[in-house]
């Protein structure tokens, strides 16, 4: 990472899960699946977005990156009104994988490492915070690995936990999208202090399992009594996998953040992950949902940058070259 102000940076930043069930709002983890932006302070502002996905997302100043670069300049207390951005992703938009968070943690980062990096990660983390409203996927962005954190409308805290090293990460992603506001408008606005009990416990539970390596407690500890009973209905399919999914293989299932994409915690030394992939597709199928599985591990690393010179060639050609080489 650079400390001096740079013309032009590539940001590589993480997808995210949150929630894994119990630790609603409050615990996330990086996933290693990325988007890239270029930033580039410029004389005319133009901004390219890459890939089919990136399909009526704003190419004006009311872009997300163009709007949380601007205020990581005014933080700093300095004026780059025009840039060129250039965003390619592989994260897929409203399907609970923190593509919002990573759209909002790599501006963060690029525009910061722009101008030599006048923030902390620390007033990086407060502003992203800020901006989504809870500290999960934007922590699990920026730190990577697991975060443990809390957003108490003014500041945020958080904790970075390794992952273990045997941990696997399987989603399902249905080919439908569910926008963050629907699944929180189906949630109560007061919850039984049986049920804030029981996922306190689990949350507690659940932390101290990934922490210690204990992954044969995870299939206890993934449980969930504030969000994920009343997110189901949304979801076909939805119960029977929290239900049945440790059944054939999983550590445990959650819904990832707000949905629908579905996430299951497993053991890479375990024999059964065709069985219970398998078990995904299917009984989403038996609902007539299609949905996309992945393989995919935690990623240790949160956002970095990289300082560009003249001569390195666009985003494009880096996608056509390096990802999906």
């Amino acid at each position: 990472m650079s400390y001096k102000a740079v013309q032009k940076v590539r940001v590589k930043v993480p997808a995210s899960t949150a929630n894994l069930g119990p630790g609603f709002d409050s615990l996330g983890m990086a996933l290693n699946l990325y988007a890239w932006i270029d930033l580039a302070i410029s004389e005319q502002t133009t901004i390219d977005l890459i890939g089919d996905q990136m399909h009526g997302i704003p190419t004006d100043k009311t872009n997300l990156i163009y709007k949380v670069a601007q205020m990581v300049f005014q933080e700093a207390g300095v004026s780059h009104p025009e840039l060129s951005i250039s965003m390619y992703s592989d994260i897929p938009l409203t399907r609970g994988l923190g593509s919002s968070a990573s759209a909002i943690v790599g501006a963060l980062a690029g525009a910061n490492a722009l101008i030599g990096n006048k923030l902390t990660e620390y007033e990086l983390f407060q502003i992203a915070s800020r901006l989504e409203k809870h500290p999960d996927n934007v922590g699990a962005s920026l730190y990577g690995g697991i975060v443990v954190a809390f957003w108490d409308g003014e500041k945020a805290e958080s904790i970075r936990i390794e992952p273990d090293p045997n941990l696997e990460v399987l989603v399902a992603i249905p080919a439908f999208q569910l926008a963050t506001e629907k699944a929180r408008g189906v949630m109560p606005k007061q919850v039984a202090m049986k049920d804030a009990v029981f996922n306190l416990s689990h949350s507690s539970l659940l932390v101290a399992a990934l922490i210690t390596g204990n992954l044969g407690m995870i299939r206890h500890a993934m449980k969930d009594a504030l969000h994920q009973p009343y997110r189901a209905p949304l979801i076909p399919g939805m119960k029977t996998l929290l239900e049945q999914a440790e059944n054939h293989g999983a550590l445990g299932v959650a819904l990832s953040g707000a949905g629908p994409t579905m996430l299951a915690l497993v053991d890479q030394r375990s024999g059964r992950k065709a069985e219970l992939e398998g078990f995904l597709k299917e009984t989403l199928a038996k609902e007539g949902i299609e949905a996309q599985t992945l393989w995919l591990k935690p990623s240790r690393e949160g956002v970095t940058t990289t300082a560009l010179q003249e001569n390195d060639g666009d985003l494009q050609s880096f996608v056509d070259k390096e990802v999906h080489a």
